[in-house]
């Protein structure tokens, strides 16, 4: 199962996230939900990074992702990752047994 958490600040505000695991609804390299997830977590990845220039702490490897903002999220970061969340969610009510979606807050986040 691919677990995504998101991690909020005590304003509810995305300020991080991480996708770790892969949904085993199909063999490696035909597996279209594990594809779909990878694709919107790194296409936000690059949006932070490339368009919206954002400090951002990350981790990409095999089956595990974690992207933390370094400063407080702004109305660009938090419109990019929701609309991330947007399409994770689809997914998610498509396939239920191989995708979860959590929500943390965290009054010590940014």
């Amino acid at each position: 199962m691919i677990k995504v958490r998101l991690y909020e600040n005590a304003e509810g505000r995305i300020a991080g996230y991480s996708v770790s695991g892969h949904s085993g609804t199909a063999e490696y390299g035909k597996d279209i939900v594990c594809a779909g997830v990878s694709v919107l977590a790194q296409t936000a990845l690059l949006g932070l990074l490339e368009q919206l220039h954002a400090a951002v702490d990350y981790r990409v490897e095999s089956g595990d992702m974690e992207v933390t903002l370094r400063d407080a999220p702004d109305d660009a970061t938090e419109n990019l990752l929701r609309t991330m969340l947007l399409g994770l969610r689809q997914i998610a009510a498509q396939a239920p047994e191989a995708v979860s979606i959590s929500e943390q807050r965290d009054s010590a986040r940014r």
